[in-house]
């Protein structure tokens, strides 16, 4: 039985992994890791058990695994694009500073270790239709330059001390449980909420930027299916290319409007967001991930905006929002 321990377990992504894990290993078996102030609250913290882990306290990471028996560390500590090119010390102090603890935590009590990485590790100058596995690497924001090190240095500990590091970079996630945190690819988010709000929806993103995506239970899916592969299949570790649609701001409203025929939508773009989303691929070709470890997502953009508009609709409407 694995012991899991997860790291921003009070996140956008680490609230809903958490609860995937315990219902795949039991609620005693999966410890939500969370830093002062965030504390689980509601179900993720009746659910399991509960630990102050703060990524940059390597100490206090080594007593959450050796009281818990962890075997496998999700560590889903970091800024998210927009806010770290605002705060780039932060940035690099919650993700690579953070990273090297749980490196080092792992080498010593001999966990696996999970660590995202994300289609912000790409840059300008990589191919950016059907982006290759293996291929160019040099982005120009802080949280791109995170992630790449990210890859880097997770490669470092399993080729110099065997640590058993796997990562996947993730595209833009989207939610319908999570609120946005400040992403790039935030919007395709805010969007459904305006939807469900019967609000006009003001695009951050101009019309024809292509980004991949993914709905939360695919990215979950990929997370836990690749840390419970074979590992003698996996000829990559960090980061497998993994995506599941990719549309730009005016197929996602197109899809909407489909199902809400009074959505309306303008666009207001935002520099800084249009910056990074310009230098990300408009498609990720993720064969190896589907060759080594059998990836297979289950939503595309029909499929997402059913469920989305449907969960929407049941929680906003029934809470009066």
């Amino acid at each position: 039985m694995k012991n899991v321990f997860v790291i921003g377990a009070t996140g956008q992504i680490g609230s809903e992994l958490t609860m995937e894990l315990r219902k795949r290993y039991g609620g005693d078996h999966v410890v939500a890791g969370y830093i002062q102030g965030a504390e689980p609250k509601g179900i993720l913290r009746e659910s399991g058990p509960m630990a102050l882990a703060d990524v940059t306290d390597g100490e206090q990471l080594s007593k959450v695994v050796k009281d818990y028996h962890i075997d496998t560390i999700y560590n889903l500590a970091a800024l998210l694009s927009v806010v770290a090119e605002n705060k780039p010390k932060l940035a690099w102090k919650i993700g690579i500073d953070g990273l090297w603890n749980v490196l080092e935590v792992a080498r010593e009590e001999g966990c696996a270790v999970f660590t995202p990485s994300s289609i912000g590790s790409f840059g300008l100058s990589t191919p950016h239709d059907k982006t290759p596995q293996d291929t160019v690497q040099r982005p120009r924001t802080m949280y791109g330059v995170t992630k790449v090190t990210t890859e880097l240095l997770s490669d470092y500990y399993a080729l110099k001390y065997g640590v058993d590091t796997r990562s996947v970079r993730f595209p833009g996630i989207i939610s319908n449980v999570t609120p946005p945190g400040g992403g790039t690819t935030d919007y395709a988010v805010d969007i459904y909420y305006s939807a469900v709000r019967g609000e006009k929806f003001v695009c951050p993103i101009k019309a024809g930027t292509y980004m991949d995506m993914m709905y939360m239970p695919d990215a979950l899916k990929a997370a836990i299916e690749l840390m419970e592969a074979d590992p003698a299949r996996l000829v990559h570790r960090n980061g497998f290319n993994v995506t599941a649609m990719s549309f730009a701001p005016e197929e996602i409203f197109a899809a909407i409007k489909a199902q809400v025929p009074s959505f309306e939508m303008e666009y207001q773009v935002d520099p800084l967001k249009q910056s990074i989303a310009d230098s990300w691929p408009d498609s990720l070709d993720d064969s190896c991930a589907r060759e080594e470890w059998g990836w297979k997502p289950e939503y595309d953009l029909q499929a997402m905006t059913t469920d989305m508009l449907e969960k929407l609709r049941l929680r906003l409407c029934g809470a009066g929002l």
